[in-house]
């Protein structure tokens, strides 16, 4: 009887451990477009016997008004820095403590404390970097460090540009350009910015995210970029180069982060938690060409990672400037600024 005990015992851990090893059931990401790596995905899908489906958004704003809609299905989104906080504010992100996970080890300690989720309850780190520009030095020689080529165009760009379809992006690079803070609603400050917005978009040709397909098609000379998208882009265009403008440039972070009304939300967590593991980190920015948050992944990255000019800034360029969540005010008026500008 005691032998027989014993091996239905274990049984029953050898069950549990199988259990643990393969999850089975589905999972739902809700990632930005063109941003996922897919040999990551297959990776994980065998590693736990978990299908994944992955639907895309080109912003912030859009994936967050699809959440708010509620039951979306969706287990996994991947918000920037400023929209954790705000998501985490309206209730939409499960508490999954991050701390407590096995690969949370990993994590670079310059990114658990963040004032977007201190401690990172919500959420763990995707992809980090910069938002500026890149332009073809082919077409302009001169200097490009400076917010001056989108805000006061030579004669080489005019009709060449493409800014990103992104209200604060749009809007904190013509703040940097005139010295004025961001989260701004002084009155003058944001009539001389609306004054400067319309009189630029003259020279602009485009405002669309796909800044790769823009830039690799030469339909523009000149494109507002994130870092990784300018490394990509640069692959097929090698005169493009990406400016660390003197007036400043933004920093961010997007991160993974589990819905609070996620259906699969163990599935959600072991996602969670194999994307702090430093290979599989670094197969992510193999593929989408941006830094991460998590140690030891340099030693699984591309070589061309290590040295990338748009992955490593330049001595003496200014530090980048992560933008916290504005009040609503705030946001009232760059809506009103912005849709002026698009119309």
């Amino acid at each position: 009887m005691k032998n027989t005990l014993l091996k239905a015992a274990a049984i029953s851990a050898l069950a549990l451990s199988a259990a643990g090893a393969h999850a089975e059931g589905k999972l739902n990401i809700y990632n930005w477009g063109n941003y996922t790596n897919p040999e990551m995905i297959e990776k994980f899908e065998a590693q736990y016997d978990i299908e994944v489906t992955l639907d895309s958004y080109d912003s912030n704003e859009t994936m967050l008004a699809k959440v708010k809609e509620g039951n979306t299905g969706y287990d996994v989104v991947v918000p920037g820095d400023y929209m954790i906080a705000i998501m985490v504010g309206e209730g939409l992100l499960a508490e999954i403590n991050a701390s407590e996970m096995d690969n949370f080890k990993n994590m670079d300690p310059n990114w658990v404390d963040v004032y977007w989720d201190p401690g990172r309850k919500y959420s763990v780190p995707y992809q980090w970097g910069t938002t500026s520009f890149t332009v073809d030095s082919a077409v302009y020689s001169g200097d490009i460090d400076t917010l001056g080529l989108i805000f006061d165009t030579p004669e080489e760009l005019k009709g060449r540009i493409n800014m990103l379809n992104d209200m604060n992006d749009v809007i904190n690079a013509g703040l940097r350009y005139l010295g004025y803070p961001r989260c701004n609603s002084n009155p003058d400050q944001m009539k001389e910015l609306m004054a400067l917005l319309e009189n630029a978009k003259g020279d602009w040709r485009t405002m669309d995210y796909a800044v790769i397909e823009k830039l690799t098609s030469k339909d523009v000379d000149l494109s507002q970029s994130w870092n990784g998208a300018a490394m990509r882009a640069r692959a097929d265009r090698p005169t493009l180069q990406y400016a660390y403008p003197k007036e400043g440039f933004t920093g961010w972070m997007d991160n993974v982060a589990v819905l609070a009304d996620a259906p699969n939300m163990e599935n959600a967590k072991l996602f969670v938690n194999f994307m702090m593991d430093p290979e599989n980190a670094a197969m992510t920015s193999n593929f989408a060409r941006y830094a991460n948050g998590i140690k030891g992944s340099e030693a699984f990255m591309d070589a061309e990672m290590l040295d990338a000019p748009e992955i490593v800034m330049p001595a003496g360029a200014p530090v980048p400037d992560f933008v916290k969540p504005c009040d609503q005010d705030v946001v009232d008026l760059y809506n009103k600024v912005w849709t002026r500008l698009k119309q």
